[in-house]
């Protein structure tokens, strides 16, 4: 059976690609929508509930969100919440979840810094609540238990939000609905599995023609590359984004026995471009609780494939440019200590008793004895250099040459922002194919009266022309 020539084909089967194929059935009048996956199945790799630590980030309790960044991510988590809770009980069960959620201050100088925090960001998340001691051994006892009486501490953070999702099966359900949209509209919407890409190229008829080793060659009017790391490997072999080189950062994980009742966060250190380390409870791990992440640069686009080191070669695109940003970092003493001791956190035996003085902060008690380390769970993020500027790149950032294709590179939060940022690739398409989108659907189905953003250029995203 031949294949349409696609108005839009979406490269990449994780959470970000399955969301914009759901936007673009549900909410547009494109005739022809397309998806390839090279695995058997969408969002097993970073997407999986294994490989990221299933947190819907509103920016209330990550302590290195401006207020402005929070006010973005707080509109684009809202989204999620909404689409997942407008489906049957059952299946939005399987998708989000509700815990109490806090970041934990311990000592006089983190406490001010929440207590300042909080008078700042409680107007737009009025459900958060400043906890003291005595509000914190209500809701998470072994945050207390065993703790000096004279250590300060103090939280933030509420009991009565969806927090956690299984970003694998939201991905499903993003791709049932839009198949469900498409069937009732008469529109094409394929979902190619077990399909990896080899080439992408344009002809001399503006038609993008995508080569696959199962399917021949897919066509297309536009494209969307949102593969992780690889989707810098697709734009380098297209010419476009050469300035950029991509760092993958590798994150893994700790468990113990459940001794927190929901998520607790701690105070981000604003010299580290690096998550802090929190205890999360485990949707997929009944009766554990889990600590992460680690940080460590991992020559490999995919955690456990070795077969993408060779890929990271030619990603990583190795000058004195990058050498010089990665000196830059190396120089900062807070950098240089925390890269040497995640690199020891990898190191059987001894890994279990250095992480333990970490997660300590959070649950004194806990004994070596207590931690395990989670073998199979952690991903990896494509962490970008700008080699004309010599620095990392933070957050989700697009190569868009105004060709008629996108590349995505999406780091945390990117799960969290996944249908924000297919409403900006929503309307990139909508520009370049003159398409018609509902905007009166799209706003009563995922804002539930949040003010849309008319900027779609999310603070913390970067457009890399």
């Amino acid at each position: 059976m031949s294949t349409p020539t696609y108005d839009v084909l979406i490269v990449g089967g994780g959470v970000s690609g399955t969301a914009l194929l759901y936007e673009l059935a549900r909410y547009t009048d494109l005739k022809a929508l397309g998806l390839v996956e090279k695995y058997d199945h969408v969002a097993i790799v970073n997407s999986h509930g294994r490989n990221n630590s299933q947190t819907i980030h509103c920016g209330d309790i990550e302590t290195n969100y401006t207020l402005e960044k929070a006010k973005v991510t707080k509109r684009t988590a809202g989204m999620v919440v909404n689409f997942a809770t407008k489906l049957a009980p059952e299946q939005r069960d399987k998708i989000v979840y509700q815990y109490p959620k806090m970041v934990l201050g311990v000592g006089e100088t983190e406490c001010d810094f929440l207590r300042q925090r909080f008078t700042k960001f409680q107007e737009l998340f009025p459900k958060m609540r400043l906890l003291e001691r005595d509000d914190i051994a209500e809701l998470e006892p072994k945050l207390v238990e065993g703790r000096r009486p004279e250590e300060p501490i103090v939280a933030m953070g509420s009991t009565d939000e969806y927090t956690a999702v299984n970003y694998t099966t939201l991905s499903e359900a993003f791709v049932e609905q839009a198949q469900q949209s498409a069937q009732e509209k008469g529109m094409a919407c394929d979902v190619h599995l077990s399909t990896a890409v080899e080439s992408i190229t344009q002809g001399e008829d503006k038609l993008f023609r995508v080569k696959t080793p199962n399917k021949g060659t897919l066509t297309a009017r536009y494209v969307v590359v949102s593969a992780g790391g690889h989707s810098l490997l697709f734009a380098h072999k297209m010419g476009y984004g050469l300035d950029k080189s991509c760092l993958p950062m590798a994150g893994s994980f700790y468990f113990t026995p459940q001794v927190l009742n929901g998520k607790v966060y701690t105070v981000q250190n604003e010299n580290l471009p690096f998550a802090a380390v929190h205890g999360d409870p485990d949707v997929l791990v009944e009766g554990k609780t889990r600590f992460g992440p680690t940080a460590l640069m991992l020559p490999l686009l995919e955690r456990y494939n070795g077969k993408t080191f060779f890929e990271f070669l030619k990603v990583l695109r190795l000058d004195r440019n990058v050498i010089k940003a990665l000196w830059d970092l190396m120089k900062v003493r807070d950098i240089r200590r925390y890269i040497f001791k995640n690199f020891l956190f990898e190191v059987p035996v001894l890994r279990e008793r250095l992480f333990l003085k970490d997660i300590k902060k959070i649950v004194p008690s806990l004994t070596a004895q207590d931690v395990t380390f989670a073998k199979g769970f952690g991903g990896v993020r494509p962490q970008l250099i700008d080699k004309e500027k010599q620095k990392l790149v933070m957050g989700e950032a697009k190569i868009n040459p105004g060709t008629g294709i996108v590349f995505n590179m999406t780091p945390s939060p990117g799960g969290t922002s996944c249908l924000g940022n297919a409403e900006k690739d929503m309307y990139l398409a909508q520009e370049f194919l003159g398409c018609n989108v509902d905007k009166e659907a799209f706003e009563r189905d995922l804002l539930s009266g949040e003010i849309p953003l008319t900027d779609l250029e999310r603070p913390e995203a970067h457009s890399l022309m």
